[in-house]
């Protein structure tokens, strides 16, 4: 047991040290902007203990998921909003625990009526509670709005001009993507060459894993190009998110059709449908499929054109090579499963190249006609 519990807690202890080092931009941004925003309320406009500056800017710049700046500009008018509502009815009805409880349910109903967002709601409803049950700002009844105010705007502008890089989170899911691609393209290939129905199970097992990082794409290269269309400095990864956000169908296709042709593959293997002959031509040809998917997991992972257009050149190699070989008769595949298996490897191979950079007229070309 001492022994378990060392583990977890070293287990543990690495994984703090590595998300703590990983949150270090974004910890620097939020402390540029509560100690900034709290800097110019009280030195610029001149308020006492402007506490509503640092906490709009802190909850605005805060940890989440992903800080874009529509999701930082939503938390922002929340706090302001919030704020300036929590003054308005303090102003009306004084304060008090009931007068609290009125503005905080004013204020969820008001948010609700205005946006439908989680986030944007619960900041309204906390920052003008928040108003009434402090002790009255000695600088006016809308100081701390004013504070609010300044808050949110420096951390939009903190986010617009030091934002995170906006290419890590779709490159790491696509990264992810294209290495269990490779992975369970693999798997088939050793199935087959040790005729091994439970290899090709697993290899559907991987393949099915790789919609997590489906599922991620869409929504991360909306918030990046969001991010590089705004920001300064992320304008210059503009046209690689848009290129590699245009091949999102063939990502999904070739994980489609990598389950299709793995649930085959067991299917095949269980009825020893596949001779010899095909197997022996078969599992190397689905090797270099392998290799291809893996140089495109480096491609995404470059920082320069010149890499990335490096390792998409040798991805396209790879998968013309395997295209034109793919003629179950020249592979020695016979009867009608076999030869079923090799064809469903071709649209696979097609939308891996249209992956890599190839057009639909390009990709095709690269098979060879059946007869």
């Amino acid at each position: 047991m001492p022994a378990k519990v060392a583990g977890f807690l070293a287990a543990r202890n690495r994984s703090g040290l590595l998300r703590a080092r990983n949150s270090l931009p974004r910890i620097l941004r939020m402390t540029l902007g509560a100690i900034g925003a709290f800097w110019i309320a009280e030195s610029i406009w001149g308020h006492t203990q402007p506490i509503f500056s640092a906490t709009s800017a802190l909850i605005s710049l805060g940890f989440g998921a992903s800080t874009t700046v529509r999701k930082t500009a939503e938390v922002a008018l929340g706090c302001t909003l919030g704020v300036a509502l929590g003054d308005t009815l303090m102003h009306w009805f004084g304060q008090g625990i009931w007068q609290a409880a009125l503005v905080m349910s004013l204020s969820l109903v008001i948010a609700r009526y205005l946006d439908s967002g989680a986030i944007f709601s619960t900041q309204l409803g906390m920052q003008s509670a928040l108003v009434v049950l402090l002790p009255v700002s000695v600088d006016g009844p809308f100081a701390r709005s004013i504070d609010a105010l300044t808050g949110s705007l420096l951390a939009l502008l903190v986010i617009i001009f030091w934002p995170t890089d906006p290419r890590r989170t779709p490159v790491a899911a696509l990264s992810e993507l294209f290495k269990e691609l490779s992975e369970a393209i693999l798997e088939c290939s050793w199935a087959i060459r040790d005729d091994d129905r439970r290899s090709a199970f697993h290899a559907l097992i991987k393949a099915r894993g790789t919609q997590k990082h489906l599922d991620k794409l869409p929504g991360a290269f909306s918030a990046s190009k969001e991010i590089a269309m705004i920001s300064p400095a992320g304008r210059r990864h503009r046209h690689e998110l848009n290129r590699l956000s245009e091949r999102f169908n063939h990502y999904d296709w070739t994980a489609r059709n990598l389950r299709v042709f793995a649930r085959r593959l067991a299917s095949v293997l269980s009825n020893g449908a596949l001779t010899p002959e095909g197997a022996e031509a078969l599992a190397p040809l689905l090797r270099e499929v392998s290799e291809a998917a893996n140089s495109l997991a480096h491609s995404v992972r470059e920082q320069t054109v010149a890499g990335q257009r490096k390792y998409e050149k040798a991805a396209v190699r790879q998968l013309e090579n395997a295209a034109a070989q793919l003629d179950p008769q020249s592979l020695g595949v016979e009867g009608l499963q076999g030869e079923g298996l090799v064809l469903l490897l071709r649209p696979m191979i097609v939308d891996l190249l249209e992956a890599a950079g190839r057009n639909h007229d390009e990709a095709i070309s690269a098979l060879p006609k059946l007869s």
